[in-house]
């Protein structure tokens, strides 16, 4: 197939796998058609001037809208309890977006058709609030026009309203309204990104020619000069969590950059309802979870707290407080309602707490904070003014620190920040720990949607958006994930091909890519010899074939050189799978950083 950017071709040979990562960024699924001549001449308009399809029923009338041509269409009751009204600014993958001002059996939504849309800003990519209603996915190429002349072409495709993935949903809406009744059918809205020119003002947008696929709102994701990603944390799904009723929640995050201003974000990832923060604060930790001085309140656009609709986030406004590198916050944030489940990131080998009934965000000392959690609710990341830009490492267990001791930032991610600080040779990067314990590169373990024990999060391929893409100021990508594939039966063939296609979607981003080699899991009673023949194979693959800029040696960092096929037993924390302190800190250091 051929991947056209910024004026520049190549060529790239690989399987394909199905929506959304083969049609999402690469492409040749969907050849468009030769588009009308009228639409190729008209003259740039807003998206709401070219509106021409309802997909929002009225509830008291199940006819006034057709998503679908055949009279079938998304429920207005069901979005306003997911918090998407008419008008609402919904930010997803750190863009900005709005649901169409339109009142119910109204126009609200575009067929594309090669409409050219009148659109401006600067930023890293434009971001679609689309669904298709065709029976599969639907898109084809857009034309980005700049305000100096110039022009790129876009590949955009989106799933099925009903028959799409969950795992890549902006929300799931739990009916179908049709002009029979509603149906207890799950429908899908979709965002999806595609990447900008650096540095170009946009001046307008061409749709594809794709009458089936629907876009209700389109904006650019604004980039984020002057601001570095200091900690983040993936969401790996949504479990039950009791009742919580007027809680205030108190986690402790690790920065590893500083900066002289920061912004706190949180994500309802997964939701299908709205969570409301009361109130949040910021603070440097003492100890526990006892602040050191007053903790500072984070604002909203202004406002005390925030609603985050169904599948959206937060971000907090910019605060003149100063983190310093490798310093603990305590970011605590009240939760005013009653929440039965919330989107969290499973595995935490870091302490949180749990206040009682109450909000305890300006509470200097912990005595209200009674409970222990050893996950991470609603929380995704951290940025801090100033510094050069982050590093993410997109992984599993080993990545998230499993096995490592609790409350003693001894990930390998911990350490590798550590060590950034202390030298001079590389710029000081942000380190982002995007590993999820149990997660897959090409298989969803947590489906993507509903209250779940299952916190091992969507697959690599599905979360590369949210979790790389979307993180702020990233450079460069380190995947270090495969191993859980295996054990799960995954060929080899099946795995590379995935790792393979994560290292192109991330280049065509810009991204610098770093592959990281399969550590050894001898002595683990799924780790079967052909499992082991497997690793091998797909390590033999990362060093000689694999698409990556570099090559990070895991196995040889870790593996036992009188059994290559188990970790060093000082390393080993005894599971013959994860590696102790003294594992993670050697994997740390075996980074050349100027890979970096």
């Amino acid at each position: 197939m051929i991947d056209r950017m910024y004026g520049r071709s190549r060529y790239v040979r690989r399987p394909v796998r199905g929506f959304p990562v083969v049609a999402l960024l690469l492409g040749s699924l969907f050849l468009p058609p030769a588009q009308p001549v009228q639409a190729v001449r008209a003259a740039p308009l807003p998206l709401e001037r070219h509106y021409d399809n309802t997909g929002v029923a009225h509830e008291g009338r199940p006819d006034s809208a057709g998503l679908d041509g055949r009279g079938a269409a998304l429920s207005a009751r069901d979005l306003a309890a997911a918090g998407w009204t008419p008008g609402r600014a919904l930010t997803v993958q750190g863009a900005r977006l709005t649901w169409p001002r339109r009142p119910p059996g109204a126009p609200d939504n575009v067929r594309a058709a090669g409409q050219e849309v009148l659109l401006t800003g600067r930023g890293d990519a434009l971001a679609f609030l689309v669904t298709s209603t065709g029976g599969g996915p639907a898109g084809g190429s857009g034309t980005v026009t700049y305000a100096d002349g110039s022009r790129s072409s876009y590949l955009l495709s989106a799933p099925d309203w009903r028959r799409g993935g969950l795992a890549t949903k902006a929300v799931a809406l739990p009916h179908v309204s049709t002009p029979d009744g509603s149906l207890a059918e799950r429908a899908r809205l979709y965002v999806v990104t595609v990447p900008l020119a650096p540095g170009r003002a946009v001046a307008s947008v061409r749709l594809p020619y794709a009458p089936d696929l629907h876009v209700f709102s389109l904006a650019v994701r604004a980039a984020a000069p002057g601001w570095t990603g200091s900690w983040a944390s993936s969401t790996s799904g949504q479990p039950a969590v009791g009742r919580w009723t007027d809680r205030t929640l108190r986690l402790v995050v690790h920065a590893s950059a500083g900066g002289p201003r920061v912004r706190v974000r949180f994500d309802n990832t997964f939701a299908s309802a709205p969570v409301r923060l009361g109130g949040a604060t910021v603070a440097l930790r003492a100890a526990g979870a006892t602040a050191l001085g007053a903790p500072v309140p984070l604002t909203f656009g202004g406002a005390a707290g925030a609603e985050l609709p169904a599948g959206t986030q937060a971000v907090s406004d910019p605060l003149a407080f100063t983190v310093p590198a490798g310093a603990d916050l305590l970011v605590s944030f009240h939760l005013p309602g009653t929440v039965t489940a919330v989107p969290s990131h499973g595995l935490a080998v870091q302490r949180a707490y749990l206040s009682g009934p109450g909000d305890h965000t300006a509470d200097a000392d912990g005595a209200a904070y009674g409970t222990t959690l050893t996950s991470r609710p609603l929380l995704a990341g951290i940025d801090v003014g100033g510094g050069p830009g982050s590093v993410v490492l997109l992984g599993d267990s080993l990545t998230d620190g499993d096995r490592s001791t609790a409350d003693t930032d001894s990930s390998w991610p911990d350490v590798l920040a550590a060590r950034l600080r202390r030298q001079d040779e590389v710029p000081r990067y942000g380190v982002l720990n995007h590993g999820i314990a149990g997660n897959r590169v090409v298989t969803d373990r947590y489906p993507g949607d509903g209250v779940s024990t299952v916190t091992t999060g969507v697959s690599a391929l599905n979360r590369l958006d949210r979790d790389v893409f979307a993180q702020t100021s990233v450079r460069t990508l380190v995947v270090f994930e495969g191993i859980n594939d295996l054990l799960a039966g995954t060929s080899p063939e099946r795995l590379t091909a995935g790792l393979r296609e994560i290292a192109e979607r991330a280049r065509l981003r810009g991204l610098r890519v770093l592959g990281t080699t399969l550590a050894p899991c001898g002595g683990l009673a799924r780790c079967t010899p052909a499992v082991e023949a497997g690793r091998t194979a797909v390590n033999a693959w990362i060093r000689e074939r694999g698409p990556f800029d570099a090559v990070l040696d895991a196995d040889l960092a870790l593996r036992d050189p009188a059994a290559p096929g188990r970790l060093l037993p000082a390393y080993d924390s005894g599971d013959h799978l994860h590696p102790r302190d003294a594992g993670y800190a050697a994997l740390a250091d075996s980074v050349d950083l100027r890979l970096l």
